[in-house]
């Protein structure tokens, strides 16, 4: 989008010192921030937000508006006069609250679509992973909805990031998938201010950054004067011409710019200039001192067009859609529905339901058959493994590889080229945990699109940093993580997860889930489905467990609140709760009736999920884990870290509170005490206290 009527010099100045002064002004009220970004960087977010980004700031929901994504978070003062200057429902009062209880204004953006923040961001490089993926999920839907004149889904992805995004590993990982991938509509603001945290860049960071991106298959620009607004407009538009690459564009700018005493380093970055310094940076750039927060007339009449602009642009939009439903009724209500997030009729029709069988499956394999089922009905569903689908059985047959349209390597279903571009559903993200889990992000919160990312539960460790952002954003991010326990056996210490599950179990608002057996995996595919505000992972074996008998046992469908009973005692009430969850199920439903031998009754409780559990009633907590009975015992092969939530300080956690071996996982798991036998003798022991 480029402005119809430029703004003169003399106003472009006093709008770009519009948006720094707001910035600073910010700070210094909050008494804490990070004015060096704003003061440096204003101008070329000025250029971008006037004369191409496509947006209404009166539907900040609009669907093909462009994404600007704040990757440099701590710079957030910056994003909030944007917001406010150009008519987003951000009040000065807001502003003016800045990093206040309750405010609007974090410290750091959070993403809050009612007022136009996109993704959280503020660790720094999660941004410009997030990037990525709302790059893929632009050209997957323009790609599977757009027909020639009608351009439904036309949209860019904007970055403005910094040393500190570009130094974090996610940043290489993204960047080096995004040029593989040809992501043509993604655009990088790289803020080279040559100056980090705690001191000059040349301290750690003194490669050829120009030449790493090259390499990494992008369009490069470099702009020696981040105040040159013609310079930036030029290689705005060189970056949106070139189609074929993702585009960065390292612009040479001043930490602190107009500072006398912090312009240039780095006590400009994150504490306020401080009140003298404010006003003598005031000065030297030509604004009043006096008064604060300080939004001039011309200034904010030019900012404002983008109302007007926008509603004209989103009515353009309208018109088309109208157009494409009239031409394209199928696609189009497909797109709807997927713009609405919703899930289409008969999504769960060929869900199996699996027979009875003693040495049964891994779950990695029952839920790898579900998600297949379910992907088959439902278009949004789009995702893939860190080089790992042979192992994590995530592979989605039939629907090809997202890759760029020009490539000429096969897929994994070994079709050579494949046919599907942009429109495969399969993401090859390589050997890349973190960016996968960024990226992941980036795709739900574009819409559009429900991702999935899987790999080992071990490797959740390299790609927590995203996870605990889904959790924050309340992105409904589905991670499959395979092999989860010491069980999976010859890999040894080095693969096998100990501690993992504790970890994930301690994130706020994700639900963890790990199914007993194939069934309990079909239902939990179900309830992640179903979700639209939490991020989900599923934790799956390698190893083969047996496939329950529901026919005497309780339905798999009691998974859907987190716990529930599997096999009742009998007598009531019981000796003694058994829990479990996962591979475990089975060896406490051997140990009740071997206990039932010894005159000793237990209830089998099967917990794959404390999330689901904690969600439920009290009185429906109560009839699962009966007050009047202390005697508990949870078996669960991980860190038995929170479990006495649940035995209580009469109960006992069979658990791992060592590293694994390499051996057989039968072996493994018999050396590490998880048989039957064994649960017997520690049930007993609980009784008798």
């Amino acid at each position: 989008m480029k402005s119809e009527s430029p703004a003169s010099p003399d106003l472009d100045l006093l709008c770009i010192n519009t948006i720094r002064f707001l910035a600073v002004d910010m700070v210094q009220q909050a008494n804490s921030g990070h004015p060096g970004l704003p003061l440096g960087a204003a101008p070329m977010a000025y250029v971008l937000w006037t004369h191409f980004m496509k947006y209404n700031p009166g539907n900040t929901r609009w669907f093909d508006r462009d994404r600007f994504i704040l990757s440099a978070g701590h710079g957030s003062a910056l994003l909030y006069s944007l917001l406010y200057l150009t008519g987003y429902p951000l009040s000065l009062d807001q502003i003016k609250q800045f990093r206040q209880w309750g405010s609007q204004t974090p410290g750091h953006t959070e993403r809050n679509l009612d007022t136009g923040v996109e993704v959280t961001t503020g660790p720094l490089g999660q941004g410009v992973g997030d990037s990525v993926g709302l790059a893929i999920a632009e050209a997957h839907l323009a790609a599977r909805y757009n027909h020639e004149g009608y351009n439904i889904i036309d949209h860019y992805t904007y970055v403005l990031c910094s040393d500190g995004d570009l130094m974090e590993g996610v940043g290489a990982e993204a960047a080096s998938l995004a040029g593989h991938l040809q992501l043509g509509k993604l655009i990088y603001l790289y803020d080279n201010n040559h100056v980090t945290l705690s001191g000059a860049t040349d301290l750690t960071f003194t490669e050829d950054r120009a030449k790493r991106f090259d390499a990494y298959g992008w369009h490069v620009q470099n702009i020696e004067d981040g105040n040159d607004l013609a310079a930036i407009d030029a290689a705005l538009r060189a970056a949106r011409e070139e189609t074929e690459r993702p585009s960065i564009i390292l612009v040479r700018t001043h930490i602190g710019y107009g500072s006398p005493h912090k312009h240039d380093t780095f006590e400009a970055h994150g504490s306020p200039l401080g009140t003298e310094e404010v006003k003598l940076t005031k000065e030297n750039l030509g604004w009043p001192t006096d008064p604060s927060f300080l939004v001039p007339e011309e200034a904010l009449a030019h900012f404002r067009r983008a109302v007007e602009r926008g509603q004209q642009l989103e009515a353009d939009w309208n018109a088309r859609m109208d157009a494409y439903e009239k031409a394209y009724p199928g696609p189009a209500a497909e797109l709807r529905q997927a713009i609405d997030g919703g899930l289409p009729d008969g999504w769960d029709a060929d869900i199996l339901t699996f027979p009875p069988d003693e040495k049964g499956l891994a779950t990695r394999v029952a839920a790898g058959k579900v998600l297949n089922a379910i992907a088959s009905h439902m278009p949004t569903l789009m995702g893939g493994s860190a080089d790992l689908d042979p192992s994590t059985y995530t592979a989605l047959t039939g629907l090809g590889e997202f890759k760029s349209p020009g490539s000429l390597v096969g897929d994994m279903q070994g079709a050579a080229g494949g046919g599907w571009g942009y429109t495969g559903r399969n993401i090859a993200f390589g050997v890349r945990e973190h960016a996968m889990g960024t990226i992941c992000n980036g795709l739900a919160a574009h819409g559009g699109i429900r991702p999935f990312g899987a790999t080992f539960l071990i490797f959740s460790d390299y790609m927590r940093p995203p996870m605990r952002l889904a959790s924050m954003m309340d992105l409904p991010v589905i991670y499959v993580f395979t092999h989860d326990s010491i069980g999976l056996g010859e890999d040894g210490p080095t693969h096998q997860p100990v501690e993992q599950l504790a970890n994930l179990r301690a994130v706020p608002h994700l639900v963890v889930i790990r199914p007993g057996d194939a069934n309990e995996a079909a239902v939990a595919w179900r309830v992640v489905m179903a979700m639209r505000e939490h991020p989900a992972a599923l934790i799956l074996s390698r190893q083969h467990v047996p496939t329950l008998d529901r026919s005497h046992l309780a339905p798999a469908d009691g998974l859907r609140q987190g716990a529930y009973v599997l096999s009742e005692a009998e007598k009531s009430p019981p000796d003694l709760l058994l829990i479990a969850s996962g591979s475990e199920l089975h060896l406490v439903l051997g140990a009740q009736a071997k206990l039932r031998e010894q005159q000793v009754q237990a209830r089998v409780i099967s917990m794959p999920s404390w999330e689901l559990f904690d969600q439920q009633p009290s009185a429906y907590r109560d009839s699962v884990f009966l007050p009047d009975v202390p005697a508990r015992l949870a078996v669960e092969a991980a860190f038995p870290q929170g479990w006495h939530k649940y035995v209580g300080c009469h109960g006992d956690v069979m658990g791992v509170e060592n590293f694994g071996a390499s051996a057989p996982g039968e072996v493994v798991m018999e050396h590490y005490g998880f048989t039957a036998e064994e649960v017997v003798r520690r049930a007993l022991g609980v009784v008798k206290r």
